[in-house]
């Protein structure tokens, strides 16, 4: 059955060997796992902030998104790192890998500053929210926190574009493993305090964020630089500046971080629309992008796998196994989603009092709060279901547009498609006064048109062209 949707979409060429759900398993089931348990992190942050009350979790939320929305510029133009280092791969140019992997090393550490410069945006949106006088505290605090890690940060999404596009995707699945469980750890005690250890609450989870963010880098870069990478790739002697090589980062890797910034952008003007109309809107579209973050988030292991093989097989020019490959990604991402969905349509409230303020912890005024807003997330949650199963067609084909180098074009499509969607929100809430959980109808239903472009675009063969330029990455 899922082949014959898939087939409306796409009909791939007789499989062979490259690019089958195999080929695209091996370097994307590590990648979701890892963005899975990055997921996790994020989660957990909430989770044990919701037990404080709904403003510590609301907050976390709110300053989360823009704190993403101002780093995705950066972070999104050093990602094309994958797609790069993947091309030289597949043109059996091993050496020119690491080479690339530090030129991104140094342009993240070149837009820290400029990353510190934009904090002071975070507040002025944060002032555009009319927020209760605790929920703009907390929130302030988690940002103000998250920002200035921002080195951490930026560099460590480097790590894990050299070693996807490389296929090695099990490192960054171990590093975040274990980044994971520090946060957790670090999370419980300082957010709620044990023995000599004060409790932080919200500036406790950021903190932990931190923390944990820093443990996985260091495992990535020991990695990078161990013995195994140096006899392949030479990384011990990779530190020589390239001006060509920056170059076709900026070029190519800018529209994927303007990208990502307006996307980002929109997706945080969704969240100021919906934390606008009230503590018991922001409460219950909270709990569901909460859980749409843990439905979302691990596909985008499956994005990363489809820059990388696609990328790769360009840079062989094998045009018919990165079709291969793009196929069997959405194959992969829409079981994983008819999982997800189940969870969405059958148990909608159990997920929703998960995230129940403590008895002991909250207030009361907190608590009814929460109870005012759960029928509404409920609701939400069900019409999430085919949300998240639109998700896989964007990030698949995204991917592997992104991996043929069809950057700039991806870049006007997905900003065009996430803003008309905030369009869509404001329009249904603010125009005609529509509640949140019916207003969140019309932003699915306009979410839902925007595959069709992505598959036409990849349908239309433009992006194949690089697969036999002579100026392309592997000549």
């Amino acid at each position: 059955m899922v082949d014959a949707i898939l087939n409306k979409f796409y009909r791939p060429p007789k499989f062979k060997k490259n690019g089958d759900v195999k080929d695209v398993l091996v370097v994307a089931l590590p990648m979701l796992l890892s963005m899975s348990f990055d997921t996790f992190m994020t989660f957990i942050d909430r989770l044990f902030l919701s037990k404080l009350g709904p403003a510590e979790m609301n907050a976390a939320l709110g300053a989360g998104a823009v704190q993403l929305a101002l780093t995705t510029f950066f972070t999104g133009a050093i990602s094309y790192t994958t797609a790069m280092v993947a091309q030289r791969l597949g043109a059996k140019r091993q050496g020119d890998c690491a080479k690339v992997f530090m030129q991104a090393l140094y342009v993240s550490i070149v837009a820290v500053p400029l990353l510190y410069l934009t904090i002071p945006i975070g507040h002025w949106v944060f002032g555009l929210e009319h927020l209760s006088a605790d929920q703009l505290e907390y929130q302030k605090t988690y940002f103000n926190i998250l920002m200035f890690g921002g080195a951490i940060t930026l560099v460590r999404n480097v790590a894990p574009c050299f070693f996807s596009g490389i296929g090695e995707t099990k490192i960054v699945m171990q590093a975040a493993f274990v980044g994971m469980i520090v946060n957790v750890a670090c999370n419980f005690l300082l957010i709620f305090g044990c023995g000599p250890i004060p409790a932080l609450g919200v500036a406790g989870a950021a903190y932990g964020t931190l923390i944990g963010n820093l443990v996985s880098t260091v495992i990535l870069f020991a990695k990078f630089w161990g013995r195994s990478c140096n006899a392949r790739f030479s990384t011990r002697r990779s530190f020589a500046f390239s001006g060509a090589l920056t170059r076709e980062l900026l070029q190519k890797g800018i529209p994927s971080g303007v990208e990502m910034f307006l996307n980002m952008s929109a997706f945080q003007m969704l969240i100021l629309m919906f934390h606008a109309l009230g503590s018991e809107s922001a409460t219950a579209s909270s709990v569901m992008f909460n859980w749409d973050m843990v439905a979302y988030v691990p596909l985008m292991g499956l994005e990363v796998a489809s820059t990388s093989l696609v990328g790769r097989y360009v840079g062989a020019r094998d045009g018919a196994a990165a079709s291969r490959s793009t196929y069997s990604g959405l194959k992969l991402g829409w079981g994983y989603s008819l999982v997800m969905g189940i969870f969405f349509v059958f148990l909608p409230g159990v997920l929703t009092d998960i995230f129940r303020p403590d008895m002991a912890e909250a207030s009361s005024g907190a608590i009814a709060i929460f109870d005012a807003a759960r029928p509404m997330s409920i609701f939400m949650l069900r019409i999430a279901t085919f949300y998240i199963f639109v998700e896989v067609l964007l990030v698949i084909y995204a991917g592997a547009l992104r991996g043929a180098g069809d950057t700039l074009w991806v870049m006007f499509a997905s900003a065009i498609m996430n803003w008309c969607v905030a369009g869509a929100l404001y329009v249904a809430a603010y125009v005609y006064h529509l509640p949140a959980h019916y207003a969140w109808i019309a932003v699915v239903a306009v979410y839902s048109t925007a595959p069709i472009i992505f598959w036409r675009r990849w349908k239309s063969g433009k992006w194949r062209k690089c697969v036999m330029e002579k100026d392309c990455p592997a000549s």
